[in-house]
């Protein structure tokens, strides 16, 4: 039995010696399949004392962040997610400051601490700015996990270095752990912890272990106890169980559906009547098929019986149109909505009618530079669209680019993407698996390193190398490069030649766009895709090279000839 994240919680706020409270906590934990792609989130926020709206910072805070975390891309790392939220957050908290009276009077706006704890799979997500703490108790030691953002004037006056709504940007510190069961994460205001040491926390949680609300009680006592002055809010997390599986994102679709059975034209797939097969391999069958509510064409992929047993490879076969839902983007192939219960493991698919890229370069063998400008611009903007969800699609290449009939290019096949949330909720270990095609593969991808969207810019520079010249920078030598030293021995080949008019600077382009070094590349799309379509100054100064260096073959074979008319005129002599 596949086991799931579980937390025990137990919390305690209260305004102590203060006429109202300032601070706000929360947490909250979502069902699957939320459980799995986003976690369990908790968030505790300590408004400033000098501040007559300071509490309204901290309600916000809380709130907003416990509820807009969910609400964010399931493609998102729990890092972007979260920062995006807070920024947000800290945008508004910060209008609100300058808008009010007090709009030079920092320390009467709308500003307050945040300390958030997001538990994702086998790790914890520690965000952080002000003066709140978390501590991690294991194995009866408390450490504390985070660092007080605080500036003291004097021994006895102090002010937050850092916080919400201060400023129109925030810094929030981050940092992952990977949990423990039995790990216990305490979250404490000031008022807390300035009152009660580490021995204080451990004896409280020890001695009230089966009713956490009792332990926070009594540690929000004790600071009274000790001569607290401000508020006190204690929330106590404690990891009861930890997940032993891969994500259960689409894992429980392939838990209990069954794989179709092979089905040939006019047959009958949950509403679906097959038209005609498109593609069938050792691996998957292509259906072109009809939606019997909407009528419209859709396709139709089912995976192989033979891999029935293969969870890896069902799970990326259903991460395909699980990314393709939440991409939007006319480059992109869309995912139809989900209109039905299914009762097998499939994937449906936007139809579109036309050819891929591969068969139009078949048609087509020497575009010219300003169709080859025109297609690598549409894949940058699929590929732009897919970085801003943080997917890496991982396998441009031509069988995964189609052309529609009004010439709009599309990327599909998501069989291959890396989605950072994904991973993120997975517990096996990434080996970093080779999916793609080898002469549109990255040199890091062979050295075993996890991929970026500079690796995907690299396939796209060897995807407009190859439909300049039919050929490729590196040819298979990119494969054989698993060492630093084998790297440093890629040798990229001038795109340029005597049968087409091919500018110098735009080899110059190609060459930084596959450059094997990923630093030493564009760092964006937009970059390189400028760079292909207007002369870049620091390359119209380069020369065109020698025609040793363009056709080393044809030099050779020319000094061959020459040489050998020498012989032929020395013996007739």
């Amino acid at each position: 039995m596949r086991s799931r994240l579980q937390v025990s919680v137990g919390h305690c706020s209260d305004k102590g010696v203060k006429p109202i409270n300032q601070d706000f906590l929360g947490w909250y934990s979502p069902r699957e399949p939320q459980l799995g792609l986003k976690g369990i989130a908790f968030a505790m926020a300590d408004g400033i004392s000098t501040s007559d709206v300071s509490h309204i910072a901290s309600d916000t805070t809380v709130s907003s962040f416990l509820n807009d975390y969910y609400c964010t891309s399931d493609a998102w790392s729990v890092r972007t997610a979260v920062e995006r939220v807070v920024s947000a957050t800290n945008s508004w908290l910060y209008a609100q400051g300058r808008n009010s009276p007090y709009c030079y009077e920092r320390d009467k706006g709308y500003v307050c601490t945040l300390s958030a704890l997001v538990l994702k799979s086998t790790y914890a997500h520690l965000f952080h700015a002000g003066d709140t703490r978390i501590y991690r108790l294991r194995n009866r030691g408390l450490e504390q996990l985070t660092t007080d953002h605080r500036t003291w004037v004097s021994s006895e006056r102090s002010y937050l270095s850092r916080a919400l709504g201060a400023a129109p940007e925030v810094e929030l510190d981050y940092r992952s752990l990977p949990l423990q069961a039995g790990d216990y994460f305490v979250l404490t205001t000031d008022g807390i912890h300035e009152y009660c040491d580490a021995n204080d926390l451990i004896r409280a949680i020890q001695h009230h272990r089966d009713n956490l609300d009792t332990a926070a009680k009594r540690i929000t006592e004790l600071a009274l106890q000790r001569g607290s002055d401000d508020n006190l809010s204690v929330q106590i997390v404690r990891v009861d169980e930890v997940p032993t599986e891969s994500s259960p994102v689409l894992h429980d679709q392939i838990e209990q559906l069954p794989i179709p059975p092979l089905l040939e034209a006019q047959a009958s797939l949950d509403g679906y009547t097959i038209v005609r097969e498109l593609h069938a391999s050792h691996r998957s069958h292509v259906y072109l098929a009809v939606d019997e509510l909407s009528g419209n064409q859709v396709v139709i992929k089912t995976p192989s019986i033979d891999l029935q047993g293969d969870e890896d490879y069902l799970e990326r076969l259903l991460m395909e149109e699980w990314v393709a839902r939440r991409v939007n983007s006319r480059h992109v192939q869309k995912a139809s909505p989900p209109t039905r219960q299914r009762h097998y493991l499939y994937t449906v698919m936007e139809y579109i009618e036309g050819q891929t890229l591969a068969q139009w370069l078949a048609d087509n063998p020497q575009p010219d530079l300003e169709t080859v400008r025109g297609i690598i611009e549409q894949v940058a903007h699929g590929l732009n669209a897919l970085h801003r969800m943080e997917v890496l699609h991982q396998d441009i290449r031509p069988n995964n680019l189609m052309i529609d009939a009004h010439g709009t290019v599309k990327i599909i096949d998501f069989g291959s993407a890396r989605v950072a949330g994904i991973v993120e909720a997975s517990t096996s270990a990434d080996t970093a698996e080779l999916l793609g095609t080898a002469l549109y593969m990255a040199p890091e991808y062979f050295m075993g390193e996890l991929g970026t969207t500079r690796s995907d810019l690299y396939s796209l520079g060897v995807l407009a190398y190859h439909l300049l010249s039919g050929k490729f920078p590196y040819d298979a030598d990119v494969a054989r490069t698993t060492t630093a030293a084998s790297l440093l021995r890629l040798n990229y080949r001038s795109v340029l030649n005597d049968e087409r008019a091919i500018p110098a600077w735009v080899d110059e382009t190609l060459r930084k766009a596959v450059h094997p070094n990923p630093e030493k590349r564009y760092q964006e799309l937009s970059e390189f895709t400028y760079d292909l379509r207007h002369p870049n100054k620091a390359y119209l100064n380069k020369t065109r090279p020698p025609l040793i260096e363009r056709n080393p073959v044809a030099v050779w074979q020319g000094i061959s000839a020459i040489l050998a008319g020498l012989v032929i005129l020395l013996l007739n002599q």
